[in-house]
């Protein structure tokens, strides 16, 4: 398949944390005050990954071209790359929140889908947090809501209050 060609196919959007990857052992590092942000981050390689998540991914690059948005900052790119490439997960451009930006995810999030839609089509947005889901919804996207993995509440405090994840 030609570039010229792949650029015309739909996107399918996946976010990354309790997504495709299971974050239920590093909330510990959240749970703490101060919260752990360096020890949250620096336990992602060791992320199992979601099945549903990582089989959906799988199944969408058939029709769709993969890309990742995540809320991990900037300065995770190469172990969550990794991360991507080890657990089986298509290729795909990787959009990251910049290291010092901490806006809510759902404000985030719902900014690099518009930049996307402006010159593709979104098939699809895949992502645990409801407040994005939400948003994302109302602006005209389809979502699928990530409801497979364990309820993580600090993990959501800490996406919409602080804008970490």
């Amino acid at each position: 398949m030609t570039r010229e060609t792949d650029n015309r196919r739909p996107l399918a959007v996946f976010d990354i944390d309790n997504t495709l990857a299971d974050t239920d052992h590093r909330q510990h590092f959240l749970e703490r005050r101060p919260r752990d942000w360096a020890g949250f981050f620096g336990a992602a390689p060791a992320d199992p990954p979601l099945a549903r998540g990582v089989a959906l991914a799988v199944e969408s690059a058939a029709d769709c071209e993969v890309v990742y948005l995540t809320g991990r900052p900037e300065r995770c790119r190469a172990d969550t790359a990794e991360w991507l490439n080890r657990h089986g997960l298509p290729e795909g451009r990787l959009w990251m929140r910049g290291n010092q930006d901490r806006r809510p995810a759902r404000t985030t999030k719902l900014e690099v889908l518009r930049r996307l839609a402006r010159s593709r089509d979104v098939r699809m947005l895949v992502d645990d947090d409801e407040l994005v889901c939400q948003a994302a919804r109302a602006a005209g996207f389809r979502v699928v809501l990530a409801d497979w993995a364990q309820d993580a509440p600090e993990l959501k405090s800490a996406q919409e209050a602080e804008g970490r994840t």
